[in-house]
């Protein structure tokens, strides 16, 4: 009997054990993959990827979305990394927190080198918030952008402002005018946040013209904008996705296990000058 129980408790530790072996394993393919662009290309090389996650045992759905722990480990990312060395970014998220979003876009924006962001299948919402702070948009035939307008609550602040207009104040309650004074604001600051990202790439009308077109509900906030359409708009959007980028998608699985978003490897990043000044 004592025998079966060894069995048993040694089954117990292999069912534990294996799990744990496959994610460090996994994780390894991921950095020497990651290591193995960055030599190739010369670059920094950032994942920020959210996957919609099963849970094992009650097998309900687990939304990621970009938030502040995203933005952090995000941002230090780019601070790691030399001011004339390029970064690479691969996008794959539906968007998450303002805040996070406008940070990191911020971060992106300031850094000296070629930002270069690749978006294999989608990056909507705040994805795109972040996309546009690239220099070159590298996007899937098939990928889309998505809108930025801002929700209050759960409902886009543009529709918000809608009712306002049709009904007229007086014939609304004071929690609606609330919302739609919050909407205002929310399409205000928005607008006026993607117009500082783009102005730098582009002339000011022009910065104004996409800033508005993707902030004021011209479509429902799920809709997804194509590269033809993206393209039109004037976004510095290419379609000659590297392989490299599918084949490193493929290492994140639909998993079952809680996993980290943003990954990169974390030792600061020097340009090839100030290595051969400092060997």
């Amino acid at each position: 009997m004592s025998y079966i129980f060894q069995i048993f408790w040694i089954f117990v530790m292999l069912a534990m054990l294996v799990p744990i072996i496959q994610r460090r394993m996994l994780e390894t393919s991921r950095l020497r993959f990651m290591k193995r662009l960055e030599g190739k290309r010369k670059s920094r090389f950032i994942a920020l990827i959210h996957r919609q996650e099963t849970m094992r045992l009650l097998g309900f759905p687990i939304m990621r979305y970009i938030d502040i722990e995203d933005s952090e480990e995000l941002i230090r990312a780019i601070n790691l990394t030399d001011d004339d060395v390029p970064i690479d970014l691969i996008l794959h998220t539906p968007g998450g927190l303002v805040l996070a979003t406008e940070r990191i876009a911020c971060a992106i924006k300031r850094h000296k080198a070629k930002v270069t962001i690749f978006i294999p299948h989608y990056a909507m919402s705040g994805g795109t918030l972040i996309a546009l702070a690239a220099d070159e948009i590298v996007m899937d035939k098939s990928a889309v952008l998505g809108s930025v307008d801002p929700q209050v609550g759960q409902y886009p602040a543009a529709s918000i402002l809608k009712v306002i207009e049709q009904k007229g104040k007086d014939d609304i309650d004071d929690e609606t005018y609330i919302m739609a004074d919050i909407a205002s604001k929310a399409m205000k600051q928005i607008k006026d946040c993607v117009k500082e990202i783009l102005v730098e790439k582009m002339d000011e009308e022009k910065a104004e013209e996409i800033a508005e077109m993707l902030t004021r509900g011209e479509w429902t906030h799920d809709y997804p904008i194509t590269v033809p359409e993206a393209q039109d708009m004037g976004l510095p959007i290419v379609t000659d996705m590297p392989e490299e980028i599918y084949q490193y998608m493929n290492l994140f699985p639909q998993t079952e296990h809680r996993r980290p978003s943003v990954q990169y490897i974390p030792v600061p990043y020097k340009s090839p000058d100030k290595n051969k000044k400092n060997p």
